[in-house]
């Protein structure tokens, strides 16, 4: 049976906000982070990351570091003892210098065919599932399949928020000082509707 899971962005939600990670050394776990996954893990709630990644497509660097920092940042969160369930990740935007990535596609946030793939790879409720981040696309993304998207203020989201919330069409819901503050929410209305069972 279709479980419901909960996204979760990168860059300024997972990890430090640097702008683009060149180096494996400028990843840099967030304070509460292994604790917000490791909550996840207890509760048998997949644990994704869905995060655009248009570096190497911008000629930043080579398409093969995306993964050496997902493999690093797997490492840390283990060393935490947290995990990941899923890494999905998009390298596609337009206009870029570097092809075949230099175009807009599916699975760019918001739109779906990350969370599309992850539903189907890891037999996942889209309706019932969660998104955690720092960009309002990030609420977008799960509202357009009926999920629920929670906006945290660590990264880009403390700005977004003052400089352009009373401008946003979507609205998020619930805003978190931090990740572990956003799964702590989710996993409370999780267990008002009896949805997991923690171990």
């Amino acid at each position: 049976m279709a479980r419901p899971a909960v996204f979760i962005d990168r860059d300024g939600c997972l990890t430090e906000e640097v702008g683009y990670v060149n180096h494996i050394d400028r990843l840099l776990l967030l304070p509460h982070s292994a604790a917000a996954i490791r909550k996840l893990n207890a509760a048998r709630v997949p644990a994704v990351l869905v995060t655009n990644q248009a570096g190497a497509a911008r000629g930043y660097f080579p398409f093969g570091l995306i993964d050496k920092v997902h493999r690093r940042l797997e490492e840390l969160l283990a060393a935490e003892g947290a995990r990941l369930d899923g890494i999905f990740f998009s390298p596609f935007v337009k206009g870029a210098s570097c092809p075949p990535f230099n175009f807009d596609h599916e699975w760019r946030k918001p739109g779906g065919g990350m969370i599309g793939q992850a539903a189907a790879d890891l037999d996942l409720d889209l309706a019932r599932s969660f998104m955690i981040g720092d960009k309002i696309t990030d609420v977008e993304l799960i509202h357009r399949v009926g999920g629920r998207g929670v906006f945290v203020l660590t990264g880009y989201g403390k700005g977004d928020l003052e400089n352009f919330g009373a401008q946003w069409r979507d609205r998020p819901d619930f805003i978190a000082a931090h990740v572990e503050d956003a799964v702590d929410w989710i996993l409370a209305g999780l267990r008002l509707t009896h949805e997991f069972r923690e171990v």
